[in-house]
Parts: structure tokens; sequence; C-alpha cells
């Protein structure tokens, strides 16, 4: 699995460089404030006991998410839950030690491993989960809004909104009126390199638009939706839970702030464990609330290694069960 992550070509150095800077900047405005033996008192009087069902929290969201994905897939060809959710959580932990969210890549291959089933059809799967992610985001954005502090960042959600939706709709209407004939256009080139079967490239846009489908197909739509939005709450309230044991005294909405902010930051490419970009997010939701930098500095910090040191160690296990575990005939591309 390594050695198919490891192809390295220019647009792949392009952006790792933009998540460096990102990482840079996200950083220094995250800093240029702080006081840190403020931050240092945040953390020695926090209660970190509540870090407890936090965690058991947040292990439900990802579960959700797995079953997200999982629904995405036409039901004939649904891979087993714990095949899915394995491989969920190996596309977590190479997103967290890899830069430019390598771990997109790595979760196809891991159930391409794990159930057989096709790289472009997983792939468009994924494509599909990151429109639902940013639309569910917003959507409960928006909803939340009577409840919220002034937020600084409405007006560039709207905007992303709008692009979003417009974006979608195109989608799927080209889907339903072409089918995989829009796609092939896009992997016809393939076949004029040499190691390149005959009928590789029809075959990775009929699996392409498969994974796609999602899109337009109704009730798998507003199942996956409905199973995005669910995970986002249930993450919202590990993130509430946290600040309990920092005793910020907010309501449960500020969590869901917290996790909107973050959850739209991730949108940038950045370096591994999304560094200074996850801390960012998280400094300027807390701003809607008057806390400190400081203060929300130390709860961030909390917060990033709740959502770190979990996917290593739940990663190399479902890495180690990936490789080591019985392996379907797999299908191609």
């Amino acid at each position: 699995m390594l050695g198919q992550l490891q192809k390295r070509g220019p647009v792949w150095w392009l952006l790792v460089c933009a998540g460096l800077l990102v990482t840079l900047v996200s950083s220094y405005f995250v800093v240029k404030d702080v006081r840190w033996n403020e931050v240092g008192d945040a953390l020695a009087t926090s209660n970190l006991l509540w870090l407890g069902p936090a965690l058991a929290a947040l292990a439900v969201g990802v579960f959700l998410r797995a079953v997200r994905w999982r629904t995405l897939y036409a039901s004939e060809r649904r891979p087993p839950l714990r095949a899915t959710f394995e491989a969920l959580l190996v596309g977590y932990l190479f997103n967290t030690l890899l830069p430019v969210r390598a771990g997109e890549a790595a979760r196809i291959v891991a159930l391409h491993r794990r159930a057989g089933i096709s790289r472009a059809e997983s792939a468009g799967t994924v494509m599909v989960e990151r429109v639902y992610d940013v639309a569910s985001l917003l959507v409960l954005l928006f909803a939340a809004l009577p409840w919220l502090p002034e937020v600084s960042w409405l007006l560039g959600a709207g905007v992303l909104g709008a692009l979003l939706a417009l974006g979608l709709v195109a989608a799927v209407v080209l889907l339903a009126v072409f089918g995989d004939e829009v796609l092939l256009p896009l992997a016809r080139p393939l076949g004029r390199l040499p190691f390149i079967a005959a009928g590789t490239p029809e075959r990775l846009a009929r699996n392409l638009a498969r994974g796609l489908s999602g899109l337009r197909r109704t009730r798998a739509a507003a199942a996956a939706f409905g199973w995005t939005t669910a995970s986002w709450l249930v993450i919202a309230l590990s993130c509430w839970l946290v600040t309990i044991g920092f005793d910020l005294e907010l309501a449960p909405v500020a969590g869901l702030l917290v996790t909107i902010a973050i959850g739209l930051a991730m949108i940038l490419p950045s370096s591994p464990g999304a560094v200074g970009v996850f801390e960012g997010a998280t400094v300027v939701a807390l701003g809607a609330y008057d806390v400190s930098d400081s203060r929300a500095l130390s709860f961030a910090l909390v917060l990033h290694l709740l959502n770190f040191v979990p996917f290593v160690v739940a990663g190399l296990w479902a890495l180690r069960a990936t490789t080591s575990g019985s392996r379907p005939r797999p299908e191609a591309a």
C-alpha cells in the first residue's frame, strides 16, 4: 500500500508546498497575540477527564461516517461495513501522518485490497463525500444562525455555498443526461499509454460514474446527507464536551460552530495533521464568543490531540487488519 502512495508528480509537490505555506501562515496568525503563560495556565487547570466522553462521541461520529461511505455504493456492490470502517480508519491514519490529505488515496487502496472494490468507483464516492461534507456544514451553519454570535466569515461561507450548489446541480444534470459518457473524454487519453490495456479507459469511466451516482440516486443521496449531518452533530458534541473540561461555559452550539469552522478549513491543503490550520480555525471560532486567543489555543491543542492520537492508534490497527486479512479477487481499476 505504501508503494502505491509514493508516486509523486509535480502536482503532488505543488500541493505540498501550498499546504506548507497555508500551515505557516495559519500558525503565525494563531500565535502572534498569544501569551504562553496563559496557555500553560489554561492547560494546567483543565479537567481532562472530559476527554473520555468526548472520545466516545468522536468514535460514534467516525462510525457514522463509515456507514455514510458504504451508503454511497449501489446495494448490489456495497462493501461489508467492517471493511469500510477499517479502510476509513486507514485513511484517517494517513491523513494524520502525510500532507495534502493523502489518506483519501490510502483508504481507496485499503478498500480495494480488503473488499475488491474498484478504485475508480471508490474515488467517485470519496468525491461525493466531500460534496456532502461541505453542504452539510453549510446547512448546519445557516440553520444555527439564530443561536450563534456574530460570525465574521459568514459571507465567505455563503459564497462557498452558492458555488457548491451550482456545481452540484451541474454535476447531477450531466450525470443524469450523459452517464459515464461525460467522463470518457477524461479517460480516453490513458488509452494512448503503452502499458494501459485495451478497454481500461472505458472501464475507468464506467466505475467512476458508479461512484458518482450517489449524487443523482435520490434515496442514496438523502441517506448519505442524513448520515453526514448526524456525524457532524455527534462530532460537535465531542468538541463541546472538551469545552466543559476547559470551563469555557459555552452552549452546545459553540461546539457546532468550532466543528463547522474546522471542517470548512480542511478544504485548504495543509501539512500532516492539518497543524496550524486546525488551531487557526478553532481560535477564530472561539473568538466569536470572546474567548482569548491564549485560552482558545490551549483548548485547540487538546482538541487536536484528541483528533490525532486515537486515529493513529486505531489506524495502525486497521492497517494491520487490512494488510493481513483475507482478500477477495480485486476488480480491475
